[in-house]
């Protein structure tokens, strides 16, 4: 507060960095206007400085972020011509333009950036995703070896890529190479809503909703292949029982029938607490997810007052979900510390390691599918042809959020074409981040040869790279650690 009763307002923050804009209301819009507000007023303050990386670091990530804005300026160029009549929206570039500098050599930070470790960036071109998970394996062993004390993450885009790492890891090295991985301690506290979902349909399986709802509950926890759920649900008696008049199953819907009337036996055989453990034993669910179920049967437990009906224990767990109000048991610490352990290859999704720094940092899977992504609205949605009309009516509504005076909305297909260039710059900005948050050592990975889904990792394919991995590569020519 300044003098006389006045106010100075602050804010802090990065736009480089917002990585919730497509599924939140946040949006690096406002942050920027604000910015170009107090320039204007010659106001604004950049802190342009970081100790957190090694040089060669910082320069890589500051590479990264302008050879993106060009390539995003370049395909992308501003067409607001008078004479269409809805304008074209103007896509404002992913990050604002921006360079980091190392901080002063007289610097209090303790380690300010640190020496690289080895050629500080190295960038591998692994022909698989499994020779990928090896050459990180070996290469995290040898770090711990030499240097106990420093830290080692893996950052992934999505949990499944990263439920591959830990169980390829563990295949490969066993307990020799100590593995944290951060979405499988998250899932504990998925057990009552998964529960929830498997109870619902014991409780009424003849419900298309209730099994779809309970299918896709085994498919995310990879006890069933994918498959076309609607299709399964759409007559339950069909799927469950199927007469000697139906189609022979597949092999694949035969698996998920076996399971599901599997539980629906176990309903005339236990008692509905007795159920509830036997849905966790078929769920395969780890020693701290158990002790998370047991906890939430005890409550459940007081909260019926003895009352043991399969529809009052859903009574009373249906508001546990839906309110968030159960806190599952968590064995090793939910802590940030808990993911930047000396001596542990953690195993994270870039948008948790926001904030979070390691020694060496880890990124698999740099192929085009997958960091910037592509558009791929979901059959059900595009009925109006090769758009979601969900992400249509969002881009609209922000469309009109930003600029309450616009007298026209986008087109649909400029609305669906504004959606996906907002994603792609979200996707770039999120790299960004992941490029950060390595202090002496970045390794980067783009496979030839990867999962085109991730909830498929047998559907190999040749996928094209990452767009920014040859530039990095023809800037910096990184050697090899070995």
């Amino acid at each position: 507060m300044g003098g006389g009763g006045d106010l100075n307002l602050i804010r802090v923050g990065d736009p480089n960095q917002a990585i919730n804009s497509t599924f939140t209301p946040a949006d690096p819009v406002f942050f920027r206007r604000f910015c170009q507000a107090c320039a204007e007023s010659e106001s604004l303050a950049e802190m342009n400085q970081s100790g957190r990386s090694s040089e060669v670091l910082i320069k890589a990530a500051n590479f990264a972020l302008h050879w993106i804005n060009q390539q995003f300026a370049e395909e992308n160029p501003a067409d607001n011509s008078s004479d269409r009549p809805t304008p074209k929206p103007h896509y404002t570039l992913p990050s604002l333009p921006q360079t980091i500098y190392p901080v002063a050599p007289d610097d209090p930070q303790p380690d300010a950036n640190p020496t690289p470790l080895g050629p500080g960036l190295e960038i591998d071109r692994p022909n698989t995703i499994h020779d990928t998970a090896d050459n990180i394996a070996r290469r995290a062993l040898r770090l711990f070896k030499k240097y106990p004390n420093y830290s080692a993450a893996v950052l992934v885009r999505t949990n499944d890529q990263g439920r591959f790492l830990a169980d390829t890891f563990s295949d490969l090295y066993g307990d020799a190479l100590p593995i944290y991985e951060v979405g499988r301690s998250d899932r504990q506290s998925h057990v009552p809503g998964e529960l929830l979902c498997l109870l619902r349909f014991i409780e009424r399986p003849h419900s298309p909703d209730n099994l779809k709802a309970a299918l896709k509950v085994l498919g995310d926890r990879k006890l069933i292949e994918s498959q076309d759920l609607d299709r399964l649900a759409s007559r339950p008696e069909g799927f469950l029982y199927p007469s000697p008049l139906e189609p022979r199953h597949s092999d694949r819907r035969r698996t998920a029938q076996k399971i599901c009337t599997a539980l629906l036996r176990a309903r005339l055989e236990l008692t509905p607490y007795n159920l509830i453990s036997f849905v966790c034993f078929t769920m395969g669910y780890d020693p701290t997810e158990l002790a998370t179920a047991e906890k939430l049967i005890d409550e459940l437990r007081q909260r019926g007052a003895g009352d043991g009906r399969l529809g009052t224990i859903l009574q009373h767990l249906s508001p546990l979900v839906t309110n968030e109000t159960f806190t599952p048991v968590d064995a090793e610490g939910n802590a940030e510390s808990a993911y930047m352990r000396s001596g542990q290859l953690t195993i994270i999704t870039m948008h948790k390691a926001k904030g979070l720094d390691w020694d060496a940092v880890f990124i698999p899977f740099l192929q085009a599918n997958n960091i910037p992504g592509k558009p791929n609205p979901p059959l059900p949605a595009n009925f109006l042809g090769d758009i979601d009309l969900a992400e249509c009516i969002r881009a609209q509504l922000r469309t009109y959020i930003q600029n309450p005076d616009v007298q026209i909305l986008p087109a649909l297909e400029d609305a669906w074409r504004q959606a996906n260039q907002l994603k792609l710059a979200e996707n770039y900005r999120l790299l960004y981040v992941a490029l950060t948050r390595a202090k002496r050592y970045l390794y980067l990975a783009a496979e030839n040869q990867a999962p085109f889904t991730w909830n498929n990792i047998d559907n190999i394919q040749n996928l094209s790279l990452c767009p920014i991995i040859s530039p990095l590569e023809q800037h910096f020519h990184p050697a090899k650690l070995g």
